[in-house]
């Protein structure tokens, strides 16, 4: 019986390892350690046995996230929260006991735990945790960032050390804000607009790199596009927003506590995020498991330096089967398309949606933007629009009863296009007592240079995956079908949009089930 929170994944000596916040004792929360997986190539995992355990008074309440830093000399070492007797959040570090184990299996706590304790003027100390990956500072000496309360602000606060074990708060945090109360989960990485290969954080970085702030609040994971400010020590968003309601989010649906890490294998950055059940805990009990992990997602800022991308990582391919190939599809208003062939429980799926016209396009109101979920509910599926709405329906009953669509409108505002991305689970289950949101979000598309929009949608019984317009919208949502006959559902390509939309390209293929900690 497991239940899994997200996520803190390393590439270490040609092993990709997943550690995790688990209870070996059942699928609901308490006696929390590190689960720890391993793979070579992200998609079929093998168990270990946990790497860190509550065993030691700077962990004895809890042993909360943390992150991994490769030090020079391939040395690896990992910082992580843990709770103390008075459940003060404290951080600790954990070196591998054994480097010729290419696993990792066992792990030596450092003798000067807790090696940063919440002290100083304003700070919660029971708000005090998940240290990121370490970088290289202005002074040659290795900075952290924790997130924290700080005087009721959120913070990332700064600390630096010369040998990664004895630290030093520095008198300013990297970044804070008045918005909100604390982050989680906070993540600082570095990217190169338009360039879709990583950046290494225990490397020098090329002068014309961006840096972004990630962090988890409000049930989500948002972030800042901005500079690290070598002068000053601090990270500068380009822009800044004080309704934090208009933050940039990595997932718009069911997606928290990510993590991101450079993959010195393929010069990538992946980051990778949780996604918890939205049935009852008693569900959980019963099916002996609680929480998945969302699939690992390549990550990269856009050529214009103003948004992340995300794409599922390449190896999920290998896991294809049958394709399912259509082209010149054309659905005019009210048009649906049944796509048959592919196992619609594990399918990925791409479509390619080119628009006859964008003169019919309705006019956007900016203040969607500040409940977009509202806007997906007021304008579903089955509402006409100019352009839109248009996209997928899956895990469809015979009647309809139950489904799950995702689909995209067409909006113009004063100078771009936006489109609006639904991912709509309101008919996904008759069952009572699920959570069933109308997940939204919006994305600034160039219409007259671009002509298509993509969308992207992997399914795996309970996970609907969406990746829209090449990535530039992503929704992760949980749905737990009930209605289909004999194991079938069915799969559909639709318009309920006034303009006709083409489909140049609709593929699908049936995916193989994954060796995940079998």
């Amino acid at each position: 019986n497991i239940r899994q929170i997200c996520c803190w994944p390393m590439y270490y000596n040609g092993i990709y390892h997943e550690f995790y916040q688990y209870n070996p004792n059942g699928s609901v929360w308490g006696n929390i350690v590190w689960g720890h997986s391993v793979s070579t190539d992200l998609i079929n995992w093998i168990p270990l046995e946990a790497a860190i355990e509550r065993d030691t008074p700077s962990d004895i309440n809890g042993c909360w996230t943390g992150s991994a830093t490769i030090l020079p000399g391939n040395r690896l070492v990992i910082i992580y929260t843990g709770a103390d007797p008075e459940k003060r959040q404290v951080q600790n570090i954990v070196v591998p006991k054994n480097l010729s184990d290419p696993y990792l299996r066992e792990w030596t706590k450092a003798g000067n735990n807790p090696v940063i304790q919440p002290v100083g003027p304003g700070l919660n100390s029971g708000q005090f945790r998940d240290p990121t990956t370490g970088w290289i500072g202005p002074d040659g000496l290795w900075r952290i960032a924790v997130g924290a309360e700080l005087n009721g602000d959120s913070a990332a606060l700064l600390y630096k050390s010369k040998d990664f074990l004895n630290w030093t708060r520095v008198d300013h945090p990297l970044y804070s804000s008045n918005s909100s109360s604390m982050w989680e989960c906070p993540d600082f990485f570095a990217v190169l607009p338009g360039n879709s290969g990583g950046l290494d954080l225990s490397a020098a970085i090329p002068n014309a790199a961006k840096h972004v702030l990630k962090m988890s609040l409000d049930s989500c994971d948002k972030y800042m596009i901005g500079v690290y400010d070598l002068k000053s020590d601090t990270f500068i968003p380009d822009t800044v927003l004080d309704d934090r309601r208009l933050w940039s989010r990595i997932d718009y649906g069911n997606f928290y506590a990510s993590k991101s890490f450079f993959d010195s294998k393929k010069g990538r950055r992946i980051i990778w995020g949780w996604t918890n059940e939205t049935d009852s805990s008693s569900d959980d009990v019963a099916k002996g498991w609680a929480g998945i992990h969302a699939i690992p997602r390549t990550i990269w800022l856009d050529s214009h330096g103003k948004q992340l991308l995300q794409w599922p990582v390449e190896e999920v391919e290998s896991l294809r089967g049958n394709e399912i190939n259509h082209q010149g599809l054309e659905l005019k208003k009210g048009g649906l398309f049944e796509i048959k062939g592919a196992d619609s429980f594990q399918a990925d799926v791409e479509i390619d949606f080119e628009l006859t016209s964008i003169d019919k396009a309705d006019p956007f109101d900016p203040s969607w933007l500040l409940d977009v979920e509202k806007h997906c509910r007021e304008a579903g599926a089955s509402v006409n629009g100019g352009i839109g709405p248009f996209g997928l329906v899956v895990l469809a009953s015979d009647n309809m009863e139950e489904h799950t669509a995702v689909h995209f409108r067409v909006y113009k505002s004063e100078q771009k296009y936006m489109i609006l991305m639904c991912s709509d689970l309101r008919s996904s289950s008759l069952r009572p007592g699920l959570y069933t949101p109308a997940y939204g979000g919006f994305f600034e598309y160039d219409l007259e240079k671009e002509k298509k929009i993509s969308l992207r949608t992997l399914i795996d019984r309970s996970a609907v995956e969406s990746f829209g317009g090449g990535g530039r919208a992503c929704i992760m949502a949980r749905v737990y079908p009930v209605a289909v006959v004999d194991g079938v559902a069915h799969m559909y390509a639709f318009n309920n949009g006034s303009t006709t939309v083409r489909v140049p390209q609709l593929r699908a293929w049936s995916m193989r089930r994954a060796q995940v900690n079998v």
